[in-house]
């Protein structure tokens, strides 16, 4: 199959690019021959990354700051894809946590994912046709203590995808939620969760590249879920019907181990 023809989009904008699940999925795209925008704080990283891929375009901008979101959900209304990838976490009890830094998660996670979601579909339904990719996490499933607030916004991410598949269902517009289990990207140093690869075995892990893979092949195909991986599958299968007590037991004990 022509590079070109792997995936439906005509073009694609992708948060969150600089590095990981997101720079794994530009590099997808421009070797499909996607013309991709590339939107990320780190300017210098997006220029590697335009440097070694044909076709991508790079929007430096914070989300979190009124400008930057302002000028991504500008450019998000005119892609075919969108992909919310941006998004951090932060480890730890909840009450020895910096709030401020809990409020700019929250920002990015929840305020600007929905913003661009709205700036995309709305200007997707009309055109009857377009791909909206927000990537939340497998934790969206279950709570997670010592993660609260990250699971929390990634609820709300995985709820808010549900939705709107059920919401654009015959429209001609797409919207898929990846929910990805433990990945190795930088993701494990800024949330301080460093020791969860001592804790886990390799067989848990994930790479960027098969994250991004099977979001894009997903968001393609018009699944309203991607769970990649058979462990992470069977998992969120479980949690569907394990009692929500056992489940926040569960939950404790492996943040404990």
């Amino acid at each position: 199959m022509a590079a070109e023809a792997q995936y439906p989009f005509r073009s694609a904008l992708v948060t969150g690019a600089s590095s990981g699940i997101g720079e794994a999925m530009v590099e997808l795209l421009a070797a499909a021959g996607v013309p991709t925008l590339a939107v990320a704080r780190r300017e210098d990283r997006l220029g590697a990354l335009a440097d070694r891929c044909p076709g991508v375009e790079v929007l430096a901008a914070d989300l979190t700051s009124p400008e930057g979101l302002a000028a991504a959900a500008e450019r998000a209304a005119d892609a075919d894809l969108v992909v919310n990838n941006a998004g951090f976490g932060t480890s730890g009890r909840f009450e020895r946590l910096d709030a401020d830094r809990l409020q700019r998660e929250i920002a990015l996670n929840v305020a600007a994912l929905t913003r661009l979601s709205h700036a995309a579909v709305s200007a997707m339904v009309p055109r009857g046709r377009g791909y909206l990719l927000n990537v939340s996490s497998v934790v969206s499933f279950q709570p997670a203590p010592g993660l609260a607030v990250y699971a929390a916004t990634k609820a709300f991410v995985t709820s808010l995808g549900e939705s709107l598949h059920e919401e654009a269902r015959g429209t001609g517009v797409h919207v898929t939620t990846l929910c990805p289990g433990l990945t190795r990207t930088e993701f494990i140093s800024v949330s301080n969760s460093s020791g969860y690869q001592e804790h886990y075995p390799e067989v848990a892990w994930l790479t960027a590249e098969q994250v991004a893979a099977a979001g894009l092949r997903d968001v393609a195909r018009g699944r309203a879920l991607s769970v990649p991986g058979v462990l992470y599958k069977t998992m969120a299968a479980a949690t569907g019907v394990l009692p929500r007590r056992v489940a926040r037991r569960l939950s404790g004990l492996v943040q404990r181990t």
